[in-house]
């Protein structure tokens, strides 16, 4: 597929992708999605491991938002391709901290200040792929917009369950179009940059942290240490470290 179909293809899947969220019906917040199974207390943390297993995203946000604004320059051809990244390892850093809150005390009340954060850090790894494989001047109009909208859905869903009629459609959108449209940029577009595979890597891990939280309960009652939801939470933080590693390793192709 030449570069201008490969560009449509991505174009018309945010276009197909956002026409079936208007069209379908509103999706409510599920009740037991706060019923997780671990919920031992250690040194007087609640639901200990699925709170202190946002260490990760933590340490890895950090690390990255150091890398991206001060030794990394090396890293970029031109200096605004930093940002995208920067949003990305700075959402990671407060999903960390907004992970834990809601954690600590599982509701719709907290769930927001654990969306929030991670709907941008996905937003900015969207943003940065496209600067990397269609062009830096479109990444740097979208950067805005794509975390306006991140934020925008998060609010969008507080606002909806306030009124009693939650809906978690454009939320679903802003985490899921990024999962595929990712990959699609990936395979059929040409990199600025070497290591690529390691955003290959990023965009499948975060892919299948979803699939621990589904057998949340079952993990637990197999391993009898960890839960599902702990495990997405430690897959989700190494997805980022694929982003750091790629960057650190990274060449002009």
């Amino acid at each position: 597929m030449g570069r201008r179909g490969a560009i449509g293809v991505v174009g018309g899947l945010a276009v197909l992708a956002g026409a079936a969220a208007w069209l379908v019906a509103p999706i409510p917040q599920d009740p037991a999605y706060h019923r997780l199974a671990d919920s031992r207390v250690w040194l007087g943390i609640p639901n200990a491991l699925n709170v202190l297993s946002n260490a990760g995203f933590l340490l890895i946000g950090a690390w990255g938002l150091a890398f991206v604004l001060g030794a990394g320059s090396r890293a970029f051809r031109d200096p605004s391709e930093r940002w995208p990244y920067a949003v990305f390892f700075d959402g990671l850093l407060l999903t960390g901290v907004g992970s834990a809150y809601y954690h600590w005390d599982p509701g719709n009340a907290r769930l927001a200040w654990d969306r929030l954060p991670l709907a941008i850090t996905v937003m900015g790894l969207l943003a940065a792929t496209i600067a990397e494989r269609i062009s830096v001047k479109t990444a740097r109009w979208l950067l805005g917009p794509l975390v306006a909208i991140a934020a925008g859905s998060v609010i969008y869903w507080h606002w909806t369950e306030q009124r009693g009629a939650g809906d978690l459609r454009l939320y679903a959108l802003v985490q899921f179009y990024p999962v595929v449209a990712i990959p699609l940029m990936l395979w059929w577009l040409a990199p600025r940059y070497t290591r690529g595979g390691y955003l290959l890597a990023a965009a499948a891990t975060y892919a299948a942290a979803r699939a621990p939280e589904l057998l949340d309960g079952w993990i637990l009652s197999v391993t009898r240490v960890v839960s599902g939801h702990t495990l997405k939470h430690l897959l989700a933080a190494l997805a980022g470290y694929w982003v750091l590693r790629m960057l650190r390793h990274r060449r002009p192709a």
